[in-house]
C-alpha cells in the first residue's frame, strides 16, 4: 500500500526529530547554553506533523478501516493499545509544555520536567513506530482486500494533497534540519 510506505516515511522523520529531541536534552542535563525556544518547534513538529498530519491519517482512516474490516485487531487491543500510545504521547507533549513555561517563568527545577517528559516521549515513540511498522501495517497489506486498500490510499493521498498545498511537510521537514544544524 503506497499510504503505508509513506507513513513509514514520515515515521522516519519523527524518529529523526526524536533524535533532536534527545540531543536537546542532553544540552539540558549538562546545562549547556540552548535556547529553550527550540523546544516550541519541535512541539509544533509533534502536534502538526507527527499528530495532526501523520496520526489523523493512522487514526481516522487505517486504523478505523482495519477495525472495521478485521474486528479482532480492534476487539482484542491492538488498535486499541496504539490509540492509547497515541494519547500518552499527546500527555508527554502537553506536560513538555507545561514545564518549559516553568522554565521560562525562572523555575530552574523544571529542567528535570522537560528531561523527563522529552525521553519518555522519545522512548514510546520509538517502541511505538516498530510497533506499528512491523506488525499493524503488515496486518493491513495482509489482512484487507484490495479495494479497501485502494480506498485507504486514496484518502490518504488527499491528506497529503491537502497538507503539500499548505506546506506542512516542507515546513517541518525544515524544522528538522533547523535543528539539526543548531545541536550538533
Amino acid at each position: 500500500m503506497k499510504s503505508i510506505d509513506i507513513m513509514i516515511e514520515e515515521h522516519e522523520n519523527i524518529r529523526k526529530m526524536s533524535n533532536v529531541m534527545r540531543k536537546y536534552c542532553y544540552k539540558v542535563m549538562t546545562n549547556e547554553d540552548i535556547d529553550y525556544d527550540d523546544f516550541y518547534k519541535i512541539i509544533d513538529f509533534i502536534r502538526n506533523y507527527s499528530d495532526g498530519h501523520h496520526h489523523a491519517k493512522e487514526e481516522d482512516i487505517l486504523f478505523k478501516t482495519l477495525g472495521e474490516q478485521v474486528p479482532k485487531l480492534a476487539n482484542n487491543g491492538a488498535i486499541t493499545g496504539m490509540l492509547i500510545e497515541h494519547d500518552l504521547s499527546r500527555l508527554y507533549v502537553s506536560n513538555l509544555e507545561k514545564a518549559l513555561n516553568d522554565y521560562k517563568k525562572g523555575d530552574d527545577e523544571a529542567r528535570l520536567d522537560i528531561i523527563a517528559n522529552s525521553i519518555s516521549y522519545t522512548d514510546l515513540l520509538n517502541r511505538h513506530i516498530e510497533k506499528e511498522n512491523t506488525a499493524l501495517y503488515k496486518f493491513a497489506n495482509n489482512l484487507l482486500p484490495e479495494d479497501i486498500k485502494d480506498k485507504i490510499d486514496e484518502q490518504c493521498a488527499q491528506i497529503d494533497l491537502t497538507a503539500e498545498e499548505k506546506g506542512t511537510q516542507e515546513k517541518y521537514l525544515g524544522f528538522i534540519t533547523e535543528l539539526k544544524q543548531k545541536i550538533k
